[in-house]
């Protein structure tokens, strides 16, 4: 139990921890980086602030910024106050301000990526006066070695005498993903310095249907697509063992955390007429400018993936991009039934569409629920008003968002039903969504749905999603070779391309 009795007013005596966490506290707590990548739902925001503590007790930093995305700001200092006497200050837009702050005795900053990132001048200034620590939640954030996000905080992450990186998806979407955080941590001591170096030798392979490898390295004629699953299996379990010594993971299976359980469901919509007729058409143009003159236009990820996005925009709601479509459109009527079923339970329901004004629509058609909104548009006092009621009004039984704005963070078990009315293809967004209900303060049994139009684009985002879940699971050791290898099917990009271009597209 770490409790706080230095620099001036005596601290409070901690909540008492879960075992888990009190574990990773003593595996971290003497060391000058660390990650805690356990699942979401498991409390690392604890366990950031007993390690800051526990610098700051035994006079290993004067200060510690705690770094967070701008829609978290606020739940930081909630639980920085809810666990401790010291009060935090909040790094802004202001640089005035900020200056006036830097220049005062505190202890505990908190401040979103962006203001770190026009403040690290001030920051390296001030790390020359006074030893600091630093805490990065959601440091997913920094996961793009190119961005000049990444780069400023690789600049200043030697300022600091302590570096901690919190993320329960570490592998946000591919399991490159890791190697930008890891480097602010230890500057390519575990996993190297040449970050093109890594993704070629960790991205997903590609590999076709009759098990010719599509592209990546070279693949020797007599080699199958076996060989290329083995040995990428081979690399991709070796991630976790690199930076063992400094990095710590649980999941809820792991934690000894006894949750209600996580039911998965898939299901199957109607078309609506129309919306088959328009969703054809887009199809259609998508064959017509990705596949000519016999070759389909793989290098250009940026056509396809644009492409890909508007069947997903059409599949879940063609209003999103036709303003003249006046139906309904084919997934809602299932919607409508899940959500009216629930409600006679007295169970309430999260619903995740990707697009703004998508849930803006559903919303309104969901009124009679009560539904409330949340989505990138809204100001934070706004998005407050609609947690608040989701979480307390007996009256609310729907909150419509987009991952984008909600997925982290949010602690929504009053809800206990999660539908996604359509998904991008980011595994962040997906599993960061589904755990806003399953977590521990959770008590009914939990039901995570995917709404799905048969024939379409969300039966192949499905088969995506899995192959990036399931290498996730390997790179962090959550699941063994053997396991990984007898679930993945990495032949979804042939699929992709049997999808769009039919069953001959292979020979071109």
């Amino acid at each position: 139990m770490v409790v706080l009795k230095k620099h001036g007013k005596a601290g409070k005596e901690l909540h008492a921890p879960f075992p888990y966490q009190h574990e990773a506290f003593q595996t971290l707590r003497n060391l000058e980086y660390g990650a805690v990548f356990h699942e979401q739902g498991l409390g690392k925001t604890k366990i950031g602030i007993d390690l800051a503590l526990c610098w700051l007790a035994e006079d290993i930093v004067d200060s510690v910024i705690f770094v967070t995305k701008k829609s978290l700001v606020m739940n930081w200092q909630r639980e920085i106050l809810f666990h401790t006497n010291l009060k935090p200050r909040i790094l802004g837009a202001n640089r005035n301000q900020n200056r006036d702050i830097f220049n005062k005795p505190i202890r505990f900053y908190i401040a979103h990526y962006e203001c770190i990132k026009s403040e690290k001048e001030r920051i390296k200034m001030f790390s020359k006066t006074r030893a600091l620590g630093v805490v990065l939640d959601e440091a997913q954030k920094i996961k793009n070695p190119e961005s000049t996000l990444f780069k400023a905080f690789e600049e200043i992450s030697t300022a600091f005498v302590r570096r901690f990186v919190l993320t329960g998806t570490p592998i946000a979407n591919r399991p490159y993903d890791i190697w930008a955080p890891i480097y602010f941590l230890d500057q390519g001591k575990s996993l190297g310095n040449d970050f093109e170096s890594f993704k070629n030798g960790y991205d997903i392979p590609r590999i076709k249907i009759d098990g010719e490898q599509e592209s990546g390295q070279p693949q020797a004629p007599n080699q199958s697509a076996e060989d290329v699953e083995f040995k990428y299996a081979n690399r991709l379990s070796t991630i976790f063992d690199r930076i063992g010594e400094f990095a710590v993971r649980e999941t809820k299976d792991s934690s000894g955390l006894i949750l209600p359980k996580k039911n998965f469901h898939k299901q199957i919509c109607t078309w609506e007429d129309k919306q088959s007729e328009l969703y054809q058409s887009y199809l259609e143009e998508a064959r017509a400018s990705l596949y000519k003159d016999g070759n389909w236009l793989e290098d250009n990820a940026g056509a396809i993936l644009k492409k890909l996005l508007r069947l997903v925009q059409v599949a879940s709601n063609p209003k999103i991009i036709d303003e003249s479509y006046v139906a309904i459109p084919g997934k809602f009527d299932e919607l409508y039934r899940l959500i009216s079923s629930n409600k006679s339970k007295g169970e309430k329901t999260l619903v995740w569409s990707s697009f703004t004004n998508n849930v803006d629509w559903l919303q309104i058609k969901l009124k009679e629920f009560g539904a409330a909104k949340i989505h990138g548009k809204m100001d934070m006092i706004t998005r407050d008003r609609s947690v608040d009621k989701i979480l307390n009004s007996d009256d609310c039984f729907v909150l419509v968002a987009t991952p984008g704005s909600a997925k982290e963070g949010l602690t929504l078990t009053s809800a206990n039903h999660v539908i996604f009315y359509d998904r991008s293809f980011s595994l962040d967004d997906y599993l960061q969504a589904q755990d806003r209900i399953h977590r521990i303060s959770q008590k009914r049994i939990c039901h995570i749905t995917t709404l799905i139009l048969p024939g379409s684009i969300d039966e192949w985002v499905d088969d995506l999603l899995i192959a990036k879940e399931l290498s996730a699971k390997l790179g962090l050791g959550d699941i063994d070779q053997d396991k990984f290898l007898e679930s993945i099917d990495f032949s979804f990009y042939a699929k992709l391309k049997s999808f769009l271009f039919g069953k001959g597209a292979d020979d071109g």
